[in-house]
């Protein structure tokens, strides 16, 4: 039922320029400090640490970015894809260590993938079989931390491919994550369905959306109301959603939620 409650992406030393906001509702918040090779080695006890303080008080939902630039989660080569699990482990051991719940990935899913996938005989099954070695490891961790894996839609053109990789784990420590921008981005490149779509095939799956605008071009990560996608569509296939996503604003530019919320809010669909 609308409208709902939504919080937002930001670094550590950001949650201090929001703070009221989002701890007076205890809204969900999702730190982007755990994604780099460097945050996740020499850094992480102290990232740790002031993730902790930062947090101190907040009583709604955490979650983490996990790491994504060059760790493939389709990676082809064998001796390649042991080093991807450990950097998704460490940064779920982060995410644990701060009391978050959900840790995003990206998607390895794209057009190419789409275009191809019958071409030849076995190709999306041994793409599966490489992402299960790869992941494997990481959804059983994440089951015995209570921390679930969401996996977040990048150039995915049909949202069903990757409900059905989440399905193939058959664990409730995998779920799904949504990017409004990114939907739109695969809907105007690639001919994808309209973000509502996205949201309404995902259901009780559904665990994580990114809301952030976008021009149908670029990832903007603008606020909503800049760009092109129709929020009213997009909120009323959440609010039938079965399952209580994060929900959370990722923009470039951290000054500009409270301009997306007012925004949403102004249309009834965000409180």
């Amino acid at each position: 039922m609308l409208p709902l409650k939504i919080g937002a992406c930001l670094r550590i030393s950001e949650i201090a320029d929001h703070r009221d906001w989002l701890f007076d509702a205890q809204r969900d918040i999702e730190l982007q400090d755990f994604m780099t090779h460097t945050a996740l080695g020499d850094e992480r006890a102290d990232r740790i640490a002031a993730a902790r303080a930062a947090l101190a008080g907040h009583g709604g939902r955490v979650g983490i970015h996990g790491p994504y630039e060059g760790l493939d989660i389709d990676n082809k080569d064998a001796e390649l894809r042991p080093l991807i699990t450990a950097r998704f482990l460490r940064a779920l051991e982060a995410a644990e260590a701060i009391g978050a719940r959900q840790m995003v990935l990206h998607s390895p899913y794209r057009a190419w993938y789409q275009n191809n996938k019958l071409a030849s005989p076995g190709y999306a099954e041994t793409k599966q079989a490489r992402i299960h070695t790869v992941l494997g490891p990481v959804v059983k961790r994440a089951e015995e931390a209570g921390i679930t894996i969401v996996i977040e839609n990048i150039e995915d053109v049909d949202p069903a491919t990757r409900r059905a990789l989440v399905d193939s784990f058959a664990s409730p420590a995998i779920g799904l994550s949504i990017d409004t921008g990114h939907a739109q981005l695969a809907r105007r490149m690639s001919g994808a369905p309209p973000v509502d779509y996205f949201v309404r095939d995902a259901g009780a799956q559904l665990a994580h959306v990114h809301l952030q605008d976008v021009d149908g071009h670029a990832d903007r990560h603008w606020p909503p109301g800049e760009g092109e996608i129709e929020w009213a569509a997009v909120f009323r296939a959440l609010a039938d959603c079965t399952a209580a996503p994060h929900l959370v604003l990722e923009l470039h530019n951290k000054s500009h939620i409270p301009q997306g919320f007012a925004y949403l809010k102004r249309l009834g669909l965000v409180e």
